[in-house]
């Protein structure tokens, strides 16, 4: 809903662009993901690529698949405390609401 993309992008509502942002936000489905692991913001943040696609690295998500700021394909959490707020706000108190362990697990962390 556009309360909850308004929310998202508090810090930008001064920019120019916040509307137009917030409008592309709300004009297709957004899949909602939390992803978990070990440093795992900070090699979110190496796959996702440079919020300008322009400087995107290719191989990386905005690299391939994105050619402007404005419509750079994925966001991803910059710290810690940004994906706490995040999560809390798309996820709400069904945060934990699929508790798995992947198969995977033993073999890949210590």
């Amino acid at each position: 809903p556009k309360a909850v993309a308004e929310k998202h992008y508090q810090d930008l509502s001064s920019k120019p662009f916040f509307g137009d942002l917030v409008n592309y936000i709300c004009s297709g489905p957004v899949v909602a993901m939390i992803w978990e692991g070990p440093g795992v913001v900070k090699s979110a943040r190496l796959l996702i690529g440079a919020t300008n696609p322009l400087e995107s690295a290719p191989g990386t998500i905005r690299g391939d698949l994105a050619v402007e700021v404005g419509r750079n394909v994925i966001h991803g959490s910059d710290s810690v405390e940004s994906a706490e707020r995040e999560i809390e706000l798309w996820f709400g108190d069904k945060a934990g609401c699929v508790d798995w362990q992947p198969t995977i697990t033993p073999w890949v962390r210590e």
